[in-house]
């Protein structure tokens, strides 16, 4: 096949898939906004529901390891490379996202934001932090799980970025007597057509720094099958450490480790030994995930 066979191919199977994603989008969005205004329990399903088939139509082969905390409140912590994270994620775990206030605004993706009821937080205001806990402690009060991405922006997704700690101090609160759970997750993109994409090719899944979205998008969806590895790490609570530094420094490590080795094509490796604090009691029986968008980039 020619190098322009290959192009035209790779552009009509882009053109069906952006199709169908905002077709599909499209039919769901007001079914969504009136689950929304009516309070309705399908807006907190719904969302789950729709990632799932995002991903088949995005051609995105998601791999799950470990076991998923099931019932909620959740609070979900990962690291963050690009946009397709919430599809991704979003098939995954029946809860919301907090993302910075600016996603909100956002053209399409803002509004497909808002349906989803993310929490959205100022991260530039320090005076506010205050609020946007409380904020977030209410949704989880109400038995919301909630997806945190606490790098504070996306990476190359061949590396964790610190996390920020701010927002950790909500794991201090506690739900009908018990401490918060908090479950690590990462999420790597590893192959595509099967092949190990290695450094060089992870950006075609990446979306960082300076990168324009419109053809990072095109450019997603033009590809072929891109495998996206999930781990989900057990679960802790905040009585297991000292301090929310504590916390976040135990979650930064074992989301590092766990990208680290889907990355290599080792996700099975031995995790790095080091002091592990107890598991957290779930709220109720743990379950093995399915294994199966939309925007935050720069969640807080």
């Amino acid at each position: 096949m020619t190098r322009t066979a290959r192009a035209l191919g790779s552009s009509g199977r882009g053109a069906l898939r952006l199709s169908l994603y905002l077709l599909w989008t499209l039919l769901l969005i007001p079914v969504q906004a009136l689950a929304v205004a009516r309070g309705w329990r399908l807006c907190r399903t719904l969302p789950r529901f729709y990632h799932r088939v995002c991903t088949r139509l995005m051609g995105l082969d998601v791999v799950v390891r470990g076991e998923q905390v099931s019932g909620g409140p959740v609070l979900f912590v990962s690291n963050h490379s690009s946009y397709l994270d919430i599809s991704v994620l979003g098939s995954l775990i029946p809860g919301s996202f907090i993302a910075k206030t600016e996603v909100g605004t956002w053209p399409f993706f803002g509004l497909l934001a808002r349906l989803q009821r993310t929490v959205f937080v100022e991260r530039k205001a320090r005076a506010s932090v205050d609020k946007q806990r409380d904020d977030i402690g209410g949704r989880l009060d109400a038995g919301d799980s909630l997806i945190l991405f606490p790098e504070g922006t996306s990476s190359d997704g061949n590396r964790t970025l610190p996390f920020k700690t701010a927002l950790f101090a909500v794991a201090a609160r506690r739900i009908d007597g018990r401490p918060l759970t908090v479950q690590p997750v990462s999420i790597a993109a590893t192959r595509l057509d099967g092949i190990p994409m290695g450094f060089a090719f992870r950006p075609f899944y990446a979306w960082y720094g300076d990168m324009d979205l419109v053809p990072h998008l095109w450019q997603a969806f033009r590809l072929g099958g891109m495998t996206i590895e999930v781990e989900f790490h057990p679960p802790v609570t905040i009585d297991g450490f000292s301090s929310r530094k504590a916390l976040a420094d135990h979650c930064q490590r074992v989301v590092g480790d766990g990208v680290a080795r889907a990355i290599s094509g080792r996700p099975d490796a031995p995790v790095r030994t080091q002091e592990t604090p107890p598991q957290a009691t779930a709220p109720s029986t743990p379950a093995s995930a399915p294994a199966i968008s939309d925007p935050v980039r720069g969640s807080a």
